[in-house]
């Protein structure tokens, strides 16, 4: 008997050794988050509970799906502003956004008087091959009407877009014809594009190459390699990055695109967190433009990742930053799937510059509305217009690589700052522009001259066009049909912006953005500054 009661009362102590830790090991988990085979999922936690008492005893059915949705909004709203929780039906959509590619038409639209207008057709697209055209007004997808004023972006890009290889029938209105046109266009992989344009500017003797980065997504790296490379070809041996309004992405393309311009063992950006170890990202030198004169364009609508690049290129005393102070986001998310295809991305890190500025600028936890209020504060602060008016948060001195001081805790500061030129600017320029009348008319001036219009190959030569017409007049009758009362004193005074503007969106239209921004950015000050600093 002594021989085996000894193992026996062992096993029976570490049987009810297991028992009693997973019990304890239930109480401790009921409410905490944990990763298991790929996926984040919430284990038994009192909200679990609630919901599972309100879908099996409530009096009256309920979609417990959508109420579980807008309850993990609410409690990710307690959190920090950039964090957020994104329902099954949207990830798809949040995530193409800085996919390389998504499944859709193929077509660029807009929406004018409750209608989806045709802006452009993408070139070997789906809707190319089987005949849509830019100008065609889209009034039915599979026989059902597809206009009126409930009519928005995301309606007619969750209608359009869908998974390679279904198809959706489309009904258009096409000028010339008296009957709508009905096409079957099978949806396929369209490509999404980060550089927005590449182009020459010369000045001085200069050959300047100007690029345009838009975001930061999977592809942004290698289609910014390959405009260094085009424009270098063609003789640019200097450059303007242009990050304005690029809200960021992914920080490993932002880290990629500033190794080209740094040496071995230069920081780059570092991050962490209290459950995130620090992670350091340094140049490894082998960079080809370790020695190119570099300028970076910043404005308040420039976040994340653009402000990793401009940080990185500023306190390595690589490039001049020029423009207005940055956004100021350096928080880190991560997404996190769950079971169900919804998916949480939860703030997780800080991202820091080589100097260690914080670049965040101050938020309260939960308090969405007033962080969003922040830029129109500063509008009203007059921060847009000079730079005595900008204040930070943080009074620690940081320093560049060669000493000079750098200001964190709020955005990016340019090396030069530009402020708004509004010495043009009056009510009725104002007014035609807040309106959208501007756009509205290029689009319908466009539509009207567009077999015309289309012989012109090149912005040059299409603006020369644009200028012997008599396109100002047009517009102030257009924009007073709209109900904006002509004042010849104002729009005297503002016609060079709007005879500028209204060429630009009618170029947009004809050749696509390779035609509007060599236009566009040849008068706008922000780039004049930098030709001039790169000029010398």
């Amino acid at each position: 008997m002594k021989k085996y009661l000894l193992p026996t009362i062992t096993v029976l102590a570490v049987a009810l050794g297991l028992v009693l830790g997973m019990a304890l090991t239930q109480k401790a988990n009921a409410q905490r988050i944990v990763y298991h085979n790929g996926q984040w999922s919430l284990e038994q936690s009192k909200v679990d509970r609630l919901l599972q008492l309100m879908e099996s005893a409530y009096v009256d059915s309920l979609n417990i799906d959508s109420i579980t949705d807008e309850v993990m909004s609410e409690l990710v709203q307690k959190l920090d502003p950039h964090s957020s929780y994104i329902p099954k039906e949207d990830l798809e959509m949040v995530n193409s956004e800085l996919a390389g590619s998504f499944s859709g038409i193929g077509v660029q639209f807009s929406i004018q008087q409750d209608t989806v207008r045709i802006v452009a057709v993408i070139a070997g697209g789906p809707s190319e091959g089987v005949g849509v055209l830019a100008g065609d007004k889209l009034i039915s997808v599979d026989d059902s009407a597809f206009v009126g004023k409930k009519m928005n972006n995301e309606k007619v890009m969750k209608t359009l877009r869908g998974p390679k290889g279904t198809q959706v029938k489309l009904g258009v209105l096409r000028a010339g014809t008296k009957e709508p046109l009905y096409f079957t266009v099978t949806r396929g992989d369209i490509p999404v594009h980060s550089v927005d344009a590449k182009f020459i500017i010369e000045s001085q003797g200069q050959k300047i190459g100007f690029i345009r980065v838009n975001k930061f997504g999977e592809t942004t790296y290698k289609e910014f390699l390959s405009a260094l490379a085009d424009l270098t070809s063609k003789g640019a041996d200097r450059f303007i990055i242009d990050l304005r309004e690029n809200s960021g992405g992914y920080m490993d393309q932002a880290i990629r695109m500033a190794n080209e311009f740094l040496y071995r063992g230069d920081l780059i950006v570092y991050s962490q967190g209290r459950a995130y170890p620090r992670y350091e990202a340094t140049a490894n030198g082998t960079g080809r433009f370790k020695e190119t004169p570099l300028v970076v364009l910043i404005d308040n609508f420039s976040a994340s990742a653009s402000e990793i690049f401009a940080g990185a290129m500023q306190d390595n005393d690589r490039a001049t930053i020029v423009g207005r102070r940055s956004f100021g986001k350096g928080l880190v998310q991560q997404q996190m799937p769950f079971d169900d295809g919804s998916a949480v991305r939860l703030t997780v890190a800080r991202y820091y510059t080589p100097s260690g500025r914080c670049i965040q600028k101050p938020y309260t936890m939960g308090e969405q509305e007033n962080y969003e209020k922040d830029l129109l504060e500063r509008w009203e602060h007059g921060e847009f217009y000079s730079a005595d008016s900008i204040h930070f948060a943080d009074t620690t001195t940081y320093r560049t690589k060669k000493g000079r001081i750098v200001r964190g805790g709020g955005g990016i500061m340019p090396d030069v700052f530009v402020g708004r030129d509004t010495t043009l600017n009056t009510p009725w320029y104002n007014q035609c522009v807040n309106l959208a009348y501007t756009y509205q008319f290029a689009y319908k001036y466009t539509d009207e001259h567009r077999k015309q219009l289309n012989q012109f190959k090149d912005w040059q030569s299409l603006e020369n066009h644009l200028l012997k017409q008599n396109l100002l007049r047009e517009f102030v009758a257009f924009a007073a049909e709209k109900g904006v009362e002509p004042n010849e004193a104002e729009i005297q005074k503002s016609k060079p912006l709007m005879v500028r503007l209204l060429n630009a969106y009618i170029i947009r239209d004809v050749l696509g953005d390779e035609g509007f921004f060599p236009l566009f950015e040849r008068d706008d000050e922000i780039t004049k500054k930098a030709v001039e600093i790169l000029s010398k």
